[in-house]
């Protein structure tokens, strides 16, 4: 069902919604009665240069357009409505200013409302800290209207969606509850979500993890569901995050365990850039390899743009998921048999009741890769993923070849600040060359702040480190004149969050000792990697660290591969909830040599095999390791591409 076909219904009971009103309180529902158009901004026919974001639907309601142009005003985004009837309307249009949290100077994030090629008056994304309505002033209107978004600098301004409304006094709620309610009564959306199917397993998350277990489980008989809420697959590993997969697969003695992982890689590599393959151009990520052998499993029933929402479940045992699409916020019931959280932040599990653990402080924060590129160099903007790549084109071949970059007083002032990538200054383990010291790894912030909660502003905090940093290169130090901004992830990269407790929580001392597990089924390779926030670049930025340092030397280093047991991969009070990916059972230094890729898409294998071996049996995860884990170990002498018939 297409949203956009209740864009224009108009009714008192949605007003009464909106308001925040009980529909049962001592109110006249005629005091609500205007003509209104409500547009949700992810609905317009077309998106422009804008990026729909959804990871923080959770604590504001909706999806929202991002207009990250890295200093380059995007294309706007376009529509058109039907109104109830011509005449006057109040416009209001929920936004904010992203740096309003840090009260700094300006409103990076302006954009206009254009109807029908004519801007309304006030400039929006100014004005509030929180999510909000922005009052736009009156504006009238015929009984049908084109209307864009313009943004007015590059700088990501955001929008949720635009009201219209007759009545001028009327104001609507910003309270989340309410607004949500209003959404779906409106929009025709029914109460209660269709029936999804019921599957075999559930998969929800679909970075490597998630996809591996969904291809093994199917390789092996199951009918499963794989559930991701953005467009490609592979997480961080995708196109959209591009932290380069790593740790070592298909070690003895059970060398088929990360078949599937590597079927899911490009075959040919990229070139190191700066000793790094993290950030580069998106081709070789694979999104379409991988979204491509999935198609191809035909047990494998594939959601994208589905976020889970919520889930059914008693005491001990889940029942189904909720999902809602990213586009048209229709809902849906997944039933299944068995579940696999590989969402990162331990989402089903956590609404399921299961046991997790959270670190309080010092949390190892999100990733905030982007590169940089000389405009001069031809075949570097033949390469370039640039939303004006057309314009540079053209700039290129008339020998216009400087690329300048506003001033940033929003942005972190790094005016008189060393960072990596600044004369004299590198991050750990960094490039001898200045630029291959910008938005490597080591680029992180949100240490002190909840990766799940305030996971918009730590995203945002690594776009004003970034802004920040090139801003004082090219206007304070006068470098760089033809380079500019290339790529960065709007998406982000979250290295911690919930774990979920099994039967083993592993620590890091159980790898220092190589403690030994009789359930021992996927290699474990890379150090024990914890991240800080690096004091080196600290000084005046309490709450702002953006640069990380990782755990080095003597207690961070183990001999070898490391086998993990089994038991780290299924929740110990959910009977049918497994995991896989960097919310398993682990302690806080468990989690170091685990959250790599590779290694998160090798349990990803293995819950799969193991899901298989629960249906045959009808058995609970917990009762492979106790009455089947010798089924499980032929399993994985297998190759990753048997199929059962």
């Amino acid at each position: 069902m297409n949203r956009r076909q209740f864009i224009g219904k108009a009714g008192s009971t949605s007003l009464f919604l909106l308001a925040g009103i009980n529909l049962f309180a001592n109110v006249s529902k005629e005091a609500f009665s205007g003509e209104f158009l409500f547009l949700e901004a992810e609905q317009f026919a077309d998106l422009g240069g804008w990026d729909l974001d959804q990871q923080s639907m959770d604590q504001m309601g909706s999806p929202y357009l991002l207009a990250h142009g890295l200093g380059v005003p995007v294309n706007d985004a376009k529509t058109t409505v039907q109104f109830p009837s011509a005449g006057q309307y109040r416009i209001w249009v929920r936004t904010r200013d992203w740096v309003a949290p840090w009260k700094v100077p300006g409103a990076p994030g302006k954009f206009q409302v254009v109807i029908d090629g004519k801007p309304v008056k006030e400039v929006f994304g100014t004005k509030g800290e929180e999510w909000h309505w922005h009052d736009g002033g009156l504006v009238r209107v015929g009984n049908k209207a084109s209307v864009a978004l313009h943004d007015l600098t590059g700088f990501e301004g955001r929008c949720d969606a635009i009201l219209f409304c007759k009545d001028k006094k009327f104001k609507p709620t910003d309270e989340v509850k309410a607004l949500t309610k209003f959404r779906r009564e409106l929009l025709g959306l029914p109460n209660q979500p269709a029936d999804g199917g019921a599957f075999d397993l559930a998969v929800v998350g679909a970075g490597l993890a998630g996809t591996c277990a969904a291809l093994a489980a199917a390789r092996n008989g199951l009918k499963v569901v794989l559930i991701q809420d953005r467009p490609v697959l592979g997480g961080n590993g995708s196109s959209e995050v591009r932290v380069w997969p790593e740790g070592k697969t298909r070690q003895k003695p059970f060398i088929h365990i990360g078949d599937i992982v590597e079927e899911l890689m490009l075959p040919d590599l990229p070139d190191f850039v700066y000793g790094s393959r993290n950030a580069v151009q998106g081709q070789y990520f694979g999104d379409e390899r991988k979204l491509k052998i999935v198609a191809d499993e035909p047990r494998i029933t594939l959601l994208t743009e589905h976020r889970a929402i919520g889930v059914e479940h008693t005491k001990d045992k889940i029942s189904a998921v909720i999902v809602q699409s990213t586009r048209t916020a229709l809902q849906k019931k997944i039933k299944a048999t068995y579940f696999a959280d590989c969402t990162g932040d331990a989402v089903i599990g956590f609404m399921a009741g299961a046991d997790y653990e959270i670190a309080s402080s010092n949390i190892m924060g999100v990733s905030n890769l982007w590169n940089v590129f000389d405009a001069a160099d031809a075949k570097k903007v033949i390469e370039c993923e640039c939303k004006d790549k057309t314009a540079l084109t053209l700039s290129l071949d008339t020998g216009n070849l400087a690329q300048p970059f506003p001033r940033c007083p929003w942005a972190i002032d790094l005016s008189d600040k060393p960072f990596p990538g600044r004369k004299n200054y590198k991050g750990q383990w960094g490039s001898e060359d200045p630029l291959g010291n910008l938005g490597g790894w080591f680029w992180e912030s949100g240490f002190d702040k909840d990766p799940i909660t305030d996971v918009e502003k730590i995203r945002d905090l690594n776009l004003r480190a970034m802004y920040g940093a090139w801003d004082a290169l090219k206007n304070v130090d006068k470098l760089y004149p033809n380079h500019r901004l290339g790529w960065c992830a709007f998406i982000a990269g979250k290295r911690e969050s919930r774990r979920l407790m099994g039967d083993v929580v592993l620590s890091g001392e159980d790898f220092l000792k190589r403690k030994e597990f009789d359930d021992a089924v996927f290699p474990c390779s890379w150090h024990i990697d914890i991240h800080k926030a690096n004091e080196q670049f600290d000084k005046g930025l309490k709450g702002q660290e953006f640069i990380s340092q990782a755990s080095t030397g003597e207690g961070y280093v183990y001999d070898g591969v490391y086998w993990a047991p089994y038991r780290i991969l299924y929740s110990r009070n959910i009977d049918n909830l497994f995991m896989a990916g960097r919310d398993i059972s682990v302690t806080n230094d468990g989690l170091g040599p685990v959250r790599v890729m590779r290694t998160c898409g090798m349990m990803g294998e293995i819950v799969g095999k193991a899901a298989a071996i629960c249906i045959q049996q009808k058995t609970t995860p917990r009762g492979v390791y106790k009455d089947h884990f010798n089924e499980l170990k032929k399993l994985m002498e297998q190759p990753g591409s048997t199929r059962v018939s």
